[in-house]
């Protein structure tokens, strides 16, 4: 809660946890509580759950607010925590972010709701009656169209960010890159512009993001301190080096359905139990996981240490 009434405190690298599940499915609240902390370990500046990376639509509202409550617990007032609330029921969305915020947490990431394909006019409702529902709470769009089927126009963020205080910010997974440039352009650097986009991490700063939510800083999250600590530094060499060294990385998380490769990651570094996915997402294919093989070997330098933070059952691979 230290930083929800300043929510501009929320920049940088913000990692998206991945769900971590048992062997048979259930939460592993111990594994999400060893994920926060070997983060942190790493540096990174904010945590966020319950976006896509984190399969919130295969997980009941309950699970979804109980994961909250443990990680909210584990973070502490370290860093940030913004997790995802929304869902395609207002109902739904209210409650879970109700609990979210008596969890404490910093502000309330809300994704646009998926498969109705609501108007432009709809959407500014949506944020309206969430928004006035929770008055004292930082709330933040979350935009994912190839998953929603709906893209919040530049023209809505603006008409949420001069209507209500509490919208703070949005967060973009759109390949549009002039998407992102009208945004800032019609709102002013003070509208909080996170990319959910992991090539455009880097770019976005340019334009004046003030950070990213990027699936890869679930495997390499110092790499994403480091590429964000550059820029903000001015040595954009080393910023850009970064960016395109975690290429490899980027392709390794889907080259099947994301979370599902960066759960096998995670699984094989001993991070988590289980690479378990939830269905309808299956574990990566044999096929699937010798293209990550070729790609984790082309990417490792930029895998961050998890000494310490590897679970009691693991066994490391022989060399």
């Amino acid at each position: 809660m230290k930083f929800r009434t300043d929510p501009s405190q929320i920049t940088g690298s913000i990692a998206p946890l991945m769900s971590p599940f048992t062997a048979d499915g259930a939460v592993d609240h111990a594994g999400l509580t060893n994920l926060v902390n070997w983060q942190l370990a790493s540096g990174t500046h904010g945590i966020s759950l319950g976006g896509s990376t984190g399969e919130p639509s295969s997980q009941t509202i309950a699970e979804r607010a109980s994961a909250i409550c443990t990680v909210a617990a584990a973070v502490g007032d370290r860093v940030p925590f913004m997790p995802g609330t929304g869902s395609a029921k207002l109902d739904e969305t209210l409650e879970l972010t109700a609990a979210a915020r008596d969890a404490g947490v910093d502000a309330a990431l809300i994704i646009t709701p998926y498969y109705a394909r609501p108007t432009q006019e709809a959407l500014y409702v949506w944020y309206k009656t969430v928004a006035e529902e929770f008055p004292d709470l930082p709330i933040v769009a979350y935009n994912v169209p190839s998953r929603t089927a709906v893209d919040i126009a530049p023209e809505t963020i603006a008409r949420l960010y001069r209507d209500f205080d509490n919208f703070v910010g949005v967060k973009e997974t759109t390949k549009d890159f002039e998407h992102f440039s009208r945004v800032l352009q019609l709102c002013g650097p003070e509208l909080l512009v996170w990319s959910g986009i992991e090539l455009l991490c880097l770019p976005l700063l340019a334009l004046g993001g003030v950070g990213y939510i990027s699936a890869t800083s679930n495997i390499a999250p110092v790499a994403h301190v480091e590429m964000y600590n550059a820029w903000m530094a001015g040595d954009i060499e080393t910023a850009r080096r970064i960016h395109y060294g975690l290429h490899p990385l980027v392709d390794l998380l889907f080259v099947e359905t994301n979370p599902a490769p960066g759960k096998w990651v995670l699984e094989q570094r001993g991070l988590i139990e289980s690479g378990f996915v939830r269905p309808p997402l299956i574990t990566p294919t044999d096929a699937g996981i010798a293209k990550m093989q070729t790609l984790l070997a082309a990417g490792e330098q930029y895998l961050s240490p998890v000494d310490g933070f590897t679970v009691a059952s693991f066994t490391p691979k022989a060399a």
